[in-house]
């Protein structure tokens, strides 16, 4: 399975910020969309990324006063990225080796979406059960 039937499955789109967005701004949004993660645009692409655990830990060392600060002071800038045409399973073994949780999606159009660990996992999922229930019409047909 690649990258682009998740996105067909899940939709294509994709929350994001600009760098410049006070980090109250950004929770606001996170809350909006009922998202974990947004990606940050600027300069023409993807700028970075940056997660509500960005927040929290950045939080924990600066106070209140982070709320005024730009998402450009807390987010990931080296974001790792997958393509449409990237298999399910690479990106799993990426997500799992770099601990990571949302990679956007781009191609040579920029950005066209983004996959988290919940999506991946309810793809292999599907995969899963769709075996199953190949396994089990060939038992009980002959």
């Amino acid at each position: 399975m690649r990258i682009a039937d998740v996105l067909r499955t899940k939709g294509a789109a994709v929350a994001t910020v600009e760098p410049d967005s006070t980090v109250a701004e950004l929770l606001a949004a996170l809350a909006g969309h009922n998202v974990g993660a947004m990606v940050v645009l600027g300069g023409g692409g993807v700028a970075g990324i940056v997660s509500e655990r960005d927040v929290v830990r950045q939080l924990h060392q600066r106070g209140a006063a982070l709320l005024d600060a730009p998402v450009s002071e807390i987010m990931t800038a080296e974001v790792l990225t997958c393509g449409p045409q990237d298999s399910v399973d690479s990106l799993t073994v990426l997500m799992t080796e770099r601990r990571i949780r949302h990679v956007p999606v781009v191609s040579d159009a920029g950005l066209v979406g983004i996959v988290s660990i919940g999506d991946v996992v309810k793809s292999r999922l599907s995969q899963l059960e769709a075996g199953q229930e190949q396994l089990q019409a060939y038992i009980t047909q002959g």
